[in-house]
């Protein structure tokens, strides 16, 4: 069954021999008889057997994937034995399409091995399998094991062990605990047929065919149906993610908030995209819960809207300016100053030396007109070419629209994408030595990163400092469910760097004069309470304003079913008193199967 994941799926098992997990020592005899498929499994999550080869392994075949380049079989054997912890299917990886139905009977002789989705280095747990099988039917038409029920009493809410310091933190020689850890249960379920029930979607359909519900429908719901993701230390242990073993096409399009009504069910996997990942071959009915896309309120002609919205690597030959101009119009209600992320330069991806994005930004202010709105003024800066990461050739930056007959721009010469901005002090007052700037272009802490933009405006005869940041992702860092644990987290060494300069050029500009008014906004690539957040708040230069809204509002994405914060607006001391701002994440794409960016919009609203 060709389908959009299967480029994906391809990365999920080998095409030949699978990777044996890195430090595990066989020292077993090369052969094994007798065994079953719980005895493959074992009790941790590397099998006794890894890289031996065992005969005669019974069971029952349960699904069959005969598309991608993970071709196999998943098999349960119907007589488990009385551990919790061992699982009782297995899958087995044959590299071409399975010569076998579900209902079959099968005895499978062939090598164990333990296969790390996206490899070692990835960090992720192991797949245990049966490689290089040779198969022999025994009968045909059997019934199925009866799915194991997945739901909120049967999973702890204890997320995962500490993993063992002297294996660098790794859990895989741990032995499971399904009864106390949420990752130790679904592992001992690796395999096997598992149903839930009812399911309420907390991400919604992606590209890829998939989706991800909850079994845990009380476990920190957001108030639009998702489920907030608050700490490192309080994970959502009801999350799975869900694919298909049918036809894509008969795939629901699911919006958070929706039930996938009744029964799904099929083998449990783990792969490299969200980790355990139940592949139904019986979806529940989609029952539509009706989420809407959010409209903010208009500001008030004495305050100042403020909005971040990152367009994702929009450039002239982009389909999506209409829907992005209806969306600051309509949804945003024409904010006053909009920092936009991801702006790319006039030639798009293609490699060129074009860092110029004029046709980009003066095709979405025509598009912002033509959609009702105002005629916005824009001013950024240019990277040097290939300089500032995202998208090869695209010279994604950072850019400020703003409505001149609301808001007024200070341009003072002097910014280029190489000249590091200043703060100085005239008659009393902070000023930029150049509006627009770029802070510290040469730092270290912007290689391969976006250079944020800093520029002055006037509003009401009050000058107003924007920051506009697009901090270095989180590309690299190992999963949450990882085999690491805790999971290392390596790509916010760069951005605790990041905020560590913002916060510093801040203080620069509130050293100058007490009670400026500063906005540092944009997508951070990262939470609310994480450490970078933690750093550009430091000695309460800024403040997050996303934590003004209840818990159940946090969210700005929508990941692996983590509802979550990574665009924040932070308001320097001034303009956070009590009643002298509103806050609003405007919840546009990151809940839908149908986005034009993965990222809601924020705007603050400042009484001025």
């Amino acid at each position: 069954m060709p389908s959009k994941s299967s480029a994906r799926l391809a990365a999920l098992t080998v095409a030949a021999v699978c990777s044996t997990v890195s430090g595990v020592v066989l020292t077993a005899p090369a052969h094994a008889d007798g065994v079953r498929v719980h005895d493959v499994q074992g009790t941790t999550r590397i099998s006794p057997y890894a890289g031996r080869q065992v005969t005669d392994v019974a069971g029952i075949v349960t699904g069959v994937r005969g598309y991608g380049s993970s071709k196999g079989f998943w098999m349960q054997d119907p007589a488990p034995d009385a551990d919790p912890a061992t699982s009782e299917g297995v899958f087995v990886f044959t590299s071409s399409a399975p010569k076998v139905s579900a209902g079959d009977a099968v005895t499978v002789t062939g090598t164990v091995s333990e296969y790390v989705p996206g490899g070692t280095s990835s960090g992720n747990q192991s797949v245990t399998e049966i490689t290089k099988p040779v198969i022999t039917t025994t009968s045909t038409g059997n019934p199925l094991p009866a799915p194991t029920t997945v739901d909120a009493r049967s999973v702890p809410d204890a997320y995962t062990p500490a993993g063992d310091a002297a294996a660098k933190n790794s859990v895989n020689g741990l032995t499971l605990r399904p009864k106390t850890y949420a990752l130790d249960y679904y592992e001992s379920l690796e395999g096997m047929t598992v149903r839930v029930a009812d399911a309420r979607v907390v991400t919604g359909t992606d590209p890829y065919t998939e989706l991800w519900v909850t079994v845990k429908p009380h476990e920190n719901p957001t108030r639009r149906g998702g489920t907030v993701y608050g700490s490192y230390t309080s994970q959502n242990t009801g999350r799975l993610q869900i694919q298909s073993l049918g036809p894509t096409a008969d795939f629901p399009s699911a919006t958070v908030g929706d039930t996938l009504a009744g029964t799904t069910a099929g083998p449990l996997d783990y792969n490299q995209f969200g980790g355990y990942t139940l592949v139904a071959s019986e979806l529940g009915s989609l029952r539509k819960g009706g989420l809407q896309q959010e409209t903010t309120h208009r500001q008030s002609s004495r305050e100042l809207a403020v909005a971040t919205y990152n367009v994702e690597n929009l450039d002239p030959s982009d389909d999506t300016f209409a829907a992005h101009a209806a969306a600051i119009v309509h949804n945003l209600d024409s904010p006053d100053i909009v920092s936009l992320e991801e702006i790319q330069d006039n030639s798009g991806a293609t490699d060129d030396g074009t860092v110029a994005a004029d046709r980009t930004l003066g095709k979405l202010i025509d598009a912002i007109v033509a959609a009702g709105g105002p005629h916005y003024e824009w001013r950024g800066i240019a990277p040097v070419d290939d300089q500032d990461g995202g998208e090869p050739g695209g010279n994604i930056r950072q850019a400020f629209l703003f409505n001149p007959a609301r808001v007024s721009f200070t341009d003072r010469a002097g910014g280029t994408s190489t000249t590091a901005v200043g703060v100085e002090k005239a008659r009393g007052k902070a000023r930029l030595t150049a509006s627009p700037g770029r802070i510290d272009p040469a730092s270290a802490a912007w290689e391969n990163s976006r250079k944020p933009l800093a520029g002055e405006f006037v509003f009401r005869g009050k000058t107003v400092f924007v920051i506009a940041n697009h901090f270095a992702s989180k590309g690299g860092d190992q999963g949450l469910t990882a085999q690491y644990q805790p999971p290392v987290r390596g790509s916010e060494t760069q951005r605790h760097a990041q905020a560590t300069e913002v916060n510093a050029f801040v203080k620069d500009i509130l050293k100058a004069q007490k009670n400026a008014r500063v906005i540092a906004l944009g997508d951070i690539n990262d939470f609310e309470f994480s450490g970078t957040a933690r750093l550009l708040e430091d000695d309460g230069a800024l403040w997050s304003a996303i934590k003004s809204l209840p818990k159940s509002e946090r969210y700005t994405y929508d990941y692996q079913g983590n509802s979550q914060v990574l665009d924040q607006i932070l308001l320097s001391p001034s303009l956070r008193h009590p009643g002298t701002y509103t806050y609003d994440s405007v919840h546009i794409n990151a809940e839908f199967p149908t986005q034009i960016s993965d990222h809601d919009p924020q705007v603050t609203r400042l009484h001025l």
